[in-house]
Formats: C-alpha cells, structure tokens, sequence
C-alpha cells in the first residue's frame, strides 16, 4: 500500500482514483499520520433468484380473486370507493 502526503493526493487525486479502481490501496497521510485510505469497493453479486422457490408455501384464499371485475367495481375501484367485499373473509 502506498502512502501519500495529503498534498500530493489533492494535485493528483484523479491519478489516485484510477489506481484504486485498478485494485490499489493508498494511505493519505499528515505529518505522518493516517488521516484516510483510498479502497477500491467492496463489489458483492446479488444472489441468483431460484425459480419456484415458494411453491407449494403460498396459497389463494379466495378463489374468485382474478375473476373479471364487473363495471360496477371498476367504476367503484377507479372513483376510489372500492369495497373490501372480495377480500376473504369479509
């Protein structure tokens, strides 16, 4: 790891970042003393979605959930007056 006075980091500093990016660590310094440290990031892949991961654990409770919407309910869902009468259980 190399050490810079911070001086040298401020005139250079976009010499600096590209070092970094090219895996380099650098340790700014004031009088000797640590004062920051240029790090590349720390670079983590999302894990891999699982396709079918929750068959079986989920279930519709009412059956009638994706059935057409009559023009009553769609006119009532759209002017904000939707009722919860096709939610189950109520």
């Amino acid at each position: 790891m190399e050490n810079v006075k911070v001086a040298y980091a401020m005139a250079h500093f976009q010499e600096l970042l590209a070092r970094v990016a090219r895996g380099e660590r650098i340790l700014i310094s004031r009088d000797k003393t640590p004062v920051a440290q240029l790090v590349p990031p720390i670079v983590t892949e999302a894990p891999k979605r699982k396709f079918g991961t929750l068959k079986g654990k989920a279930k519709i409770l009412d059956p009638h959930c994706f059935d057409p919407m009559t023009d009553e309910e769609v006119d009532a869902w759209i002017e904000g007056r939707n009722e919860s009468a096709r939610v189950a259980g109520h």
